[in-house]
C-alpha cells in the first residue's frame, strides 16, 4: 500500500502507485455495445494513467493553469474525468465536477459560485452547458474534449503550479437546506485520507494489494466514486470500474464480465434487482461484498440470500467521507445499523439543545476526529460561506443533521435526517430549492415539499401548492394546469428534483410567527400518497439522454 504522510499531495502519491503498480489495471469501462462512446470498452494501466496525466499537465500548465485556478469538468462517467483531474490536481488546479442531469438554471449557478475559469466539456454536453452560460452571471472559457486539445490561455497566469496538502482539489456541491447547493471545499488531505481510510477498514471490508476491481455505478460527481472508491483503489494498486451509471438491465452482466471483486450500490439498487426475473449471471460473479447505504431493512436479507454476497452498510456524508461502516460480525442484517465507530472520529448523539442523550434515544449525530483536532481531515468549509461553516461547526462538532440511535455496546442506526432534505435514489433535493422554483410560477401563492417514501427510490418528491385566490383548483392530472407546473420545475431542476407528486391544498399550516408546519398537512402515521386528490406524476420524470 501507498503511504501518505502529513504532507502528502495527491500527484505525490499518484505517481508513486503508478510507478509501483505500473502494469496493474487502474480504470476499467465495462463494454456496451449501445453506449455511443467505446462501445466495446475502455481501460487504462497505472503507467498508461500515469503518461495521459504527464500529457495533460503539460497542456495545462502551458496554458497557464495552476493554483488557483477552478476548472469544471462536464465529462459523465468517462475515464477522462479522472485523469484530467489527477493532471489538474497535480498542478494546484481545483476540480469542480457539473452534473450532467442538471438544468441550465442550476449548472449557470454553480459555473458562477465557483467562478470557474474554464470547462472542459463532452460533445453530447455542449449544448446544455451553453445555455448554461447564457443565463449565468460568470462567464467560463470553454474547451471540446479530444484527443489533441489545445486549452485556452488563462485569463489569470498562475504563480505557482506546485500544490500542498492543503491546497483545495476539488469542489462538490451538495444539496443545502435554504435552496442554493453549498460547494465543500475538499483538499488534497482530505481526498487521501478518505481512501485510505477506506482501504484499511477491516472486518468484511478488507481489501487486498493489486487483485481487487471495484465497479462503481455511481455518479463521478458525487464523493462515492470521485473520492472514496477511487483513492481506495489507488492506494493499494486496485482497479475501478466505472460504468456509464446504474442499469438494471447491465448490472449482472457487467458485474460478471468485470470480474468485479467489491460493488457499490444504493438503496434504489437492491429492490430493482430483486424484481427481476432469473438471470443465468445473477449468481456467476466473483463479488465478496457490497458497499452501500439506505437498503430497505425487509430485504436485505433476502438480497443476500439470492445473489450470494453481504450488503454493508455505511454512514457517510460529503462534508467527511470516513464513513462508519456496519462491516463487524455479526451484523445487524434486518435493521438500520450503520456500525461502530472506529478510532479516528468521535461521535456524540444529541438533542436540540446539543445536550447527549441516552442510549437507544433519538437525537442528532454529531462527529468530530478528536477534540485537539476536530476538523482534520474534513473538508475544508463551504466556498464562500464561512457562516454556515462555523454553524456546522458550532461547539466543536460537525452536525450532520442525521437523526440516529445508539446502543449500550455502541452500534449506531440511522432513522431519519434532520434537514429538510428528500434522498431519492442516491440524490440529495432540498425541499427549499423545489419550492422556490414552484413559487416562482405566477398561478401559485405558496408551496411546501417534503419526501414520501417510495418503495423503489427510498423517496419521492411531493409538492403542496396553495394557488392563487380565483385560479380554479385542477381535478385530475390531465388538466392543463397540471403539465404547466411540472414543466415548470423540469425546466428549471434536473429531473430527479420535479415533484412525483402533487396535491392542492387551500392552505399550508404555519406558526403565530408563520413558520411552515409540513408536519401538520397529512394525519400523524398517515401514507399522504392515498390522500383525497393526490396526483401521481412520477412517470413524468425523464431524464434527458444526451449519449
Amino acid at each position: 500500500m501507498i503511504e501518505i504522510g502529513e504532507t502528502s499531495t495527491i500527484p505525490e502519491v499518484f505517481f508513486a502507485a503508478a510507478q509501483t503498480y505500473a502494469e496493474r489495471p487502474f480504470l476499467v469501462v465495462p463494454a456496451n455495445p449501445a453506449r455511443a462512446y467505446a462501445p466495446e470498452g475502455q481501460s487504462f494501466t497505472y503507467a498508461q494513467a500515469a503518461d495521459a496525466v504527464h500529457d495533460l499537465m503539460q497542456r495545462y500548465r502551458q496554458a497557464g493553469y495552476g493554483v488557483g485556478h477552478r476548472v469544471g469538468l462536464l465529462l459523465e462517467n468517462r475515464l477522462e474525468h479522472f485523469v484530467h483531474k489527477l493532471a489538474m490536481n497535480a498542478l494546484g488546479v481545483c476540480c469542480v465536477p457539473l452534473n450532467p442531469d442538471h438544468r441550465p438554471p442550476e449548472m449557470a449557478y454553480v459555473i458562477a459560485h465557483a467562478k470557474l475559469d474554464l470547462v472542459v466539456v463532452v460533445e453530447p454536453m455542449s449544448k446544455l452547458l451553453q445555455q448554461a452560460l447564457a443565463v449565468s452571471e460568470h462567464q467560463a472559457a470553454v474547451v471540446p474534449l479530444s484527443v489533441q486539445m489545445v486549452l485556452p490561455v488563462a485569463v489569470r497566469v498562475a504563480t505557482s503550479t506546485t500544490p500542498n496538502a492543503a491546497t483545495i482539489a476539488s469542489v462538490l456541491y451538495t444539496s443545502g437546506t435554504t435552496g442554493r447547493p453549498k460547494g465543500c471545499l475538499l483538499s488534497h488531505r482530505y481526498e487521501l485520507a478518505a481512501g485510505r481510510w477506506y482501504a484499511t477498514r477491516g472486518g468484511l471490508v478488507n481489501f487486498g494489494e493489486a487483485c481487487e476491481r471495484i465497479y462503481n455505478p455511481l455518479p463521478v460527481f458525487h464523493v462515492n466514486a470521485l473520492i472514496f472508491s477511487f483513492y481506495c483503489a489507488m492506494l493499494k494498486g486496485n482497479c475501478q470500474i466505472q460504468t456509464d451509471r446504474f442499469q438494471v438491465s447491465r448490472w449482472f452482466t457487467e458485474v460478471h464480465e468485470s470480474k468485479a471483486t467489491v460493488v457499490h450500490y444504493l438503496g434504489v439498487v437492491v429492490p430493482m434487482l430483486l424484481n427481476q426475473q432469473h438471470h443465468p449471471l445473477e449468481r456467476d460473479h466473483q463479488v465478496r461484498f457490497a458497499i452501500g447505504a439506505g437498503v430497505d431493512p425487509q430485504r436485505h436479507a433476502e438480497f443476500e440470500h439470492r445473489f450470494g454476497y453481504p450488503l454493508v452498510e455505511i454512514w457517510g456524508m460529503t462534508e467527511m467521507v470516513r464513513a462508519i461502516f456496519d462491516a463487524d460480525l455479526p451484523r445487524q442484517v434486518g435493521t438500520r445499523a450503520i456500525g461502530r465507530v472506529q478510532p479516528g472520529m468521535q461521535v456524540r448523539v444529541v438533542n436540540d439543545a446539543d445536550v447527549d442523550v441516552p442510549d437507544g434515544t433519538p437525537g442528532e449525530m454529531l462527529v468530530r476526529d478528536s477534540a485537539s483536532h476536530p476538523r482534520r481531515d474534513f473538508f475544508s468549509g463551504y466556498l464562500d460561506d464561512d457562516a454556515a461553516t462555523e454553524q456546522a461547526w458550532r461547539g466543536g462538532w460537525f452536525h450532520t443533521g442525521d437523526i440516529v440511535s445508539r446502543d449500550a455496546d455502541g452500534l449506531l442506526h440511522f432513522l431519519e435526517r434532520r434537514k429538510n432534505i428528500i434522498r431519492r435514489s442516491g440524490e440529495n433535493i432540498a425541499a427549499a430549492e423545489v419550492e422556490a422554483v414552484l413559487q416562482s410560477h405566477p398561478l401559485v401563492a405558496q408551496a411546501a415539499v417534503l419526501a414520501v417514501k417510495d418503495e423503489v427510490r427510498e423517496e419521492e418528491v411531493l409538492a403542496c401548492v396553495v394557488l392563487k385566490s380565483g385560479v380554479a383548483v385542477p381535478q385530475s392530472a390531465d388538466d392543463e394546469l397540471v403539465g404547466e407546473l411540472f414543466a415548470h420545475c423540469d425546466a428549471s431542476l434536473a429531473y430527479y428534483k420535479a415533484p412525483g407528486w402533487l396535491w392542492f391544498t387551500d392552505e399550508i399550516p404555519t406558526t403565530g410567527t408563520q413558520k411552515v408546519q409540513k408536519h401538520q398537512l397529512f394525519a400523524a402515521d398517515s401514507d399522504p400518497r392515498v390522500a383525497a386528490g393526490m396526483m401521481d406524476l412520477r412517470s413524468w420524470k425523464k431524464r434527458q439522454r444526451t449519449s
